[in-house]
This record gives structure tokens, sequence and C-alpha cells, in this order.
């Protein structure tokens, strides 16, 4: 972690407890296969100063390149742009505790203090929440397994609480669904998605997915203003998983750029 922070900025910092060991959380959170299975799609190269992409889509707007600064397995990774780009960094810790899980670390720093950047701040606290219980899905359901992630968006008409009713409505599912209920999508025109809620909010569900294939899911109505973001993301393991990402994720994305 920085020791002596600049003023004029500012960073996320947040932990989590998750099943594993050291070597089997560094997997998670420092190699391409283990970053792309909670997350979104990396290549990394494992070792300091080390090529870094994060894939937060399709099209080269959507690649973003970076570097490893510092590389400790299996305790410490940090991410940014490059020795002089002074843009976020994200640094990663992994600390042992006994009963075989580990607290993970995350110190997202480089934010710029100001009105301007509060929403966006604000914005990514609440995105590396949602990341970091997917992380902990992960490591619990899926350790050593890497996932297929499946990430499309659309931008509807807001508030998200009204984006959010029409989301749940064309996907059949109940918008009040809450943990522990377990419901699969009978809209017309939408892939099968199906398993256990095991978060909820009033504009997103977080779901343990068993159709249509092993792994994880998130349907959110998020943003502030006209439009907000409407977004059903998925990690989905094993050969089926593969073959369902492939077949669905184009099928979703058009749905959900034409939903609305």
């Amino acid at each position: 972690m920085t020791d002596n922070p600049s003023p004029d900025r500012r960073s996320i910092e947040l932990e989590v407890e998750v099943h594993g060991t050291p070597e089997e959380v560094w997997r998670a959170v420092a190699t391409g296969p283990g970053i792309g299975s909670w997350y979104v799609p990396h290549e990394v190269e494992e070792r300091e100063h080390g090529a870094a992409t994060a894939s937060f889509g399709p099209g080269s707007e959507m690649q973003v390149s970076g570097r490893v600064a510092a590389w400790e397995p299996p305790n410490r990774i940090v991410f940014d742009a490059g020795e002089d780009d002074d843009g976020l960094a994200f640094e990663w810790l992994v600390e042992a505790k006994d009963g075989g899980t580990c607290i993970v670390r995350l110190v997202n720093s480089g934010f710029l203090n100001g009105e301007e950047w509060d929403d966006y701040f604000d914005a990514m606290t609440e995105g590396w929440k949602m990341f970091m219980f997917n992380l902990q899905l992960h490591l619990e359901h899926f350790s050593g397994q890497s996932a297929r992630a499946s990430l499309p968006l659309g931008s509807w008409r807001g508030p998200a609480s009204d984006a959010w009713q029409r989301l749940t409505t064309a996907l059949g599912i109940d918008p009040r669904a809450t943990v522990g209920d377990h419901i699969h999508t009978s809209g017309s025109g939408v892939p099968p998605l199906g398993g256990t809620v095991v978060a909820a909010t009033p504009t997103r569900l977080s779901i343990l997915v068993d159709s249509p294939a092993p792994g994880t899911a998130f349907l959110a109505a998020e943003g502030r203003g006209e439009h907000v973001e409407v977004s059903v993301w998925t990690y989905l393991y094993g050969d089926d998983g593969i073959a369902a990402a492939e077949r669905d994720e184009p099928l979703w994305r058009q749905w959900l750029q034409q939903s609305d």
C-alpha cells in the first residue's frame, strides 16, 4: 500500500473473508483464469512488470492494458497502468486465517477528490462490493475451476427502480425475489437461466446458477438519471458453461439492447 497517499486523491478499501489456502486464493486474484472467473476476462503475465489486459466487452475500446507492478505470491499483487501513469492502481493482499480461510483486501487507489469524481467513486465502490462477493462464491463453490464470463449490458430508461421492474417482468421472474428463492427465466425470447438467489437488493439479484450450467449470475439495474445500465452477467463453469456462454451471450446482448 502507499505509505504517503496524495492529499488530493482517495482510495477504495474493502476486504472479505474467503474459503481456501493462500495459494488457492492467489490463483483467483493473480492469474487470468482466476480473475476472469469472478470479475472480467483477464490476461496476466505472471511476473513483476508483466503485461496485464482486462476485457470489459467486445471491441478494442473495451480492452484495458496495464502491468503487474508488484508480484509477491501468494500474498500481494498490484496492477497499474504503467510506471509513468499516476492513474488508478489495484492492490490485492491475501492473509491466511485459521480454519482454512483467508482475508482478501483490495486497495483501489488513484481517485481524485472533488464532486465531479463522487459518482464514479461511489459506482466503483458498489461494483467492487459485488465482484468481491462473487469472489467469495467462486472460492466457496468452484475453487480451482475456471468460469466463462459473459457480461452483456443495455442502456434503459430510468430510474433504476422502474428499469428493474421492466427487466424482471420481461424475464418472467419476481422483482421481489429474496434469498433462498429459486428463479428461472420464462420471458419471451430470453435465454434459459435459473438458480437460487443468494443476495438481493431492490435492483439486483445475485444467483448461484444451476441452469444452463453451474455458476453464478447477477441481474441488475444500476445508475442515476434518465438512463441506467441494465445487465445480465453470468459466470458459467465446465464444457456446458462454455457452450452456453458462446450460445447465449450474443442473444442476451441483443435482447438487452432492444427490449426497453
